[in-house]
């Protein structure tokens, strides 16, 4: 049996509209195609939108949250709760194949792909603004192969499509 991919999109809890309707759209293209969604599982942001896309396209949505304290988002198929804090983070990037970033507007997401990145994960980043593409440009250098860029949620995940072709991968997985 071979395991279903997973895409982790990550995003702001305090997200615009345009980065919540993309993390939906996103939620819904990857349960489409058999992917599994993973997020930080609050009720709130593009952490909510995306396990809404999933669950309401017929997906598996699942939340990694720091505590117990934290809001459930209401989609979420599977919620894990961490005890760990903000350090989840790494837990959500080690979990997916591909992550994909809606916009990098705060330290949280920035974490994220950076953690992704060191990782060895394929990052795509969705509408990013242009300082936020030159800044994860220039970090990194010798792993550029890992970072991508898209301009809409159905290229994200073509492109997320891409990264796990045999010949693009980078783990061993």
């Amino acid at each position: 049996m071979t395991r279903k991919p997973v895409v982790a999109v990550v995003g702001a809890a305090d997200a615009t509209e345009n980065a919540r309707h993309d993390a939906r759209e996103l939620g819904a293209l990857a349960a489409a195609r058999g992917w599994v969604v993973v997020t930080g599982g609050r009720a709130k942001g593009v952490m909510a939108a995306a396990l809404e896309g999933a669950k309401n396209g017929g997906g598996l949505a699942i939340g990694i949250l720091p505590d117990a304290a934290a809001d459930v988002a209401p989609h979420a198929d599977v919620a894990i709760i961490t005890g760990i804090g903000e350090a989840r983070n790494n837990v959500i990037v080690l979990t997916a194949d591909v992550v994909v970033a809606c916009g990098v507007d705060g330290a949280g997401t920035a974490s994220e792909v950076s953690l992704a990145i060191k990782n060895g994960r394929h990052v795509v980043l969705l509408n990013a603004s242009p300082d936020a593409l030159r800044f994860f440009q220039s970090i990194v250098a010798e792993r550029r192969e890992l970072l991508h860029s898209a301009a809409s949620a159905h290229e994200a995940m073509d492109c997320a499509d891409l990264c796990l072709a045999p010949s693009c991968r980078s783990d061993p997985r």
